[in-house]
């Protein structure tokens, strides 16, 4: 049987999440300013010809899945990396103290986007925080570091857009709110798991460190149907 985080958007988008579905039973995405993400059941011949057939050329998406899916020659692959998927099922939590970590609401929006289109930790758009507990941290009253969810299926929460202002590295603030968004998720009952490039050696390590594992080679695919 797959695992459930081998297809975690469309698990996602079937249990905790199937309050966002704008697709239907067959195929299955996310409100556009919300998340990239579409996803079909089992990615073979008959949902590539769902895909074919009922996919508009009017939105961008993206897939992440484990195995590598070769999609049909009339979608356009804008852009496909291999990824790491890591998992946390024995949190080694941060022990440093004395940051101010601040909730993030729709207020901080105009911030997020900013920080985000700036260090490009992944897709951040309008609607995105609906996903809920983001954190962040400021200085002077300007966002310099934030993290927070995105997928979230049973049993499992998705840490993500985890990123700090390029003028601010060094200082720990990653680390923390990585940290607190983890114990949050695993407070909450869940397990904590991310995406992160097979290349990012020294992402990996850290995550490493507070207890993350890498489950499996995942494939990442932002694609577009062609307009014929």
């Amino acid at each position: 049987m797959m695992h459930e985080l081998s297809n975690p958007a469309w698990e996602s988008l079937c249990s905790r999440q199937k309050q966002f579905n704008r697709g239907d039973d067959e195929i299955r995405y996310y409100p556009e300013d919300v998340s990239p993400f579409l996803a079909v059941k089992h990615w073979d011949e008959n949902d590539l010809h769902l895909l074919s057939t009922r996919v508009l050329p009017d939105r961008s998406f993206s897939m992440v899945v484990e195995k590598q899916v070769q999609l049909p020659s009339l979608f356009d692959i804008i852009f496909a990396i291999p990824l790491y998927q890591m998992v946390c099922a024995d949190l080694k939590a941060s022990t440093k103290n004395g940051m101010e970590v601040i909730d993030l609401t729709y207020e901080h929006v105009p911030q997020m986007l900013e920080l985000t289109a700036m260090t490009k930790p992944g897709p951040f758009y309008e609607r995105t925080i609906d996903f809920g507990n983001y954190i962040g941290i400021f200085e002077q009253d300007k966002l310099v570091a934030m993290a927070g969810e995105r997928m979230k299926l049973n049993g499992y929460t998705e840490v993500s857009a985890i990123c700090t202002h390029p003028d601010h590295l060094g200082k720990g603030y990653a680390s923390v709110l990585f940290s607190k968004a983890s114990a949050r998720i695993v407070e909450d009952g869940s397990k904590p798991f991310l995406h992160v490039k097979k290349d990012n050696e020294g992402a990996i390590r850290i995550y490493e460190k507070f207890g993350y594992r890498i489950r499996s080679e995942m494939f990442f695919t932002v694609f577009k149907k062609r307009i014929s």
